[in-house]
């Protein structure tokens, strides 16, 4: 017996599942992009407040960065974030304290990326300010 509606649906799930995979293994790269988005910001950031005012490691698909302050000379950690892969969601869990920032990646068509906040679609540059807004320029977004 060949039921029309079972192939249909087995048909759906192999497009899913291979939607799935594009995605994981895309998700690496799609680090790697946002980290070279980052390195941009924190570039102008230490320009304008000091070649230690912020570092940033990336290492074994975690970015990590430190925004400091200078402190009757010394440098104070402000703000922590760290950014890794999350295969479940798929997409990225950025760390900034409290509650994980959760943010899904996709694949469109060519290999390009789209991230996902909830409902809404948002571009690298928004992310990129979603990320560090907060931990750059705290009295500025209370």
């Amino acid at each position: 017996m060949n039921l029309q509606w079972l192939q249909m649906r087995i048909g759906e799930e192999q497009e899913r599942r291979q939607r799935e995979d594009n995605i994981r293994n895309r998700l690496p790269s799609a680090l790697e992009e946002l980290h070279e988005s980052l390195t941009e910001c924190l570039d102008s950031y230490k320009e304008a407040f000091g070649p230690r005012a912020a570092t940033m490691h990336f290492v074994s698909g975690r970015i990590r960065i430190e925004i400091r302050d200078e402190v009757e000379t010394r440098w104070v950690t402000r703000a922590e974030i760290v950014i890794s892969n999350d295969l479940t969601i798929p997409g990225f869990r950025i760390e900034r304290g409290g509650d994980p920032y959760l943010l899904e990646v996709g694949v469109l068509a060519g290999d390009k990326l789209f991230y996902r906040d909830g409902d809404e679609y948002i571009t690298l540059e928004e992310l990129t300010r979603r990320i560090l807004d907060r931990a750059l320029f705290p009295k500025l977004t209370a």
